[in-house]
Formats: structure tokens, C-alpha cells, sequence
């Protein structure tokens, strides 16, 4: 889709940075990619198999941009935990906050996990870009 944004969560990168998907083709067919703060440090905490794993996810973020904790998203992320329909983590809850505050499609592997919370945010479950 020509002109959209794209936040991408941490499971996504992950996955492109053991070689479960194509690093190249989840960056991809939007114009502009982003990352939540938390999708950085819950990355960089992930105990990686080997150095080489670790120079895929700097390549993968250098090429994105990262979303900071401000006031809207951290208002949003209130609105979301606070929700009696469906209790979402707090890490979940800042990350979906972050793509709505950015008019951006979030491309997840748990998919499950932001379903149902905010029908305003297009989600994209990875396993459903085929790559």
C-alpha cells in the first residue's frame, strides 16, 4: 500500500532476525516503518543465538524509526489496560497505542493478542504477508 506506515512488534522482528522470515520483504511494501520504545528494549533484552542474529536486528532498526513514550500514547495506553472487554499487558497496550497515535498498521505474529481491542488500528498478522 503506497503512502502507509507500518509499526512493526517486537515478535516480527525477531522473526527476521533468526531467518523465520525474509527481513527484506517484512520492510516491504510500506513507506514508512516504525517501533515502539518498548518493541526496542523487549529486542534488545532477547537472549539472540549468535552475533549474527544480533547485526540483523541493528540493520532492522536503523531502518526504522523509533516511536518514544509521550503523553498521547501513554493516555491511550490507559484507555486500553482500563478496558473491561478485554485485559491486554501493558507492553501490548503501549505498542497498539503507539500505532494509533501514528495512523500506522501494526504487523504482529500475536495477532490474538490486539484482537478485539481497538477496531480502529488495522492489524496484520504475520503469517498472513507470506513472506
Amino acid at each position: 500500500m503506497s503512502g502507509s506506515r507500518a509499526l512493526l512488534d517486537s515478535n516480527a522482528i525477531i522473526h527476521a532476525s533468526n531467518g523465520t522470515i525474509d527481513a527484506r520483504k517484512l520492510l516491504a511494501g510500506k513507506d514508512q516503518y516504525f517501533a515502539s520504545i518498548i518493541t526496542y528494549i523487549e529486542v534488545y533484552a532477547f537472549d539472540f543465538e549468535d552475533q549474527a542474529e544480533k547485526e540483523i536486528v541493528d540493520r532492522i532498526l536503523r531502518n526504522l524509526e523509533i516511536v518514544e513514550l509521550s503523553r498521547e500514547i501513554a493516555d491511550q495506553t490507559i484507555i486500553y489496560r482500563r478496558s473491561k472487554t478485554k485485559k491486554i499487558k501493558l507492553p501490548d497496550a503501549v505498542i497498539l497505542a503507539s500505532a494509533k497515535v501514528l495512523g500506522a498498521y501494526l504487523i504482529t505474529d500475536n495477532y490474538v493478542d490486539f484482537q478485539n481491542v481497538d477496531s480502529s488500528v488495522n492489524l496484520i498478522d504475520l503469517d498472513d504477508l507470506k513472506i
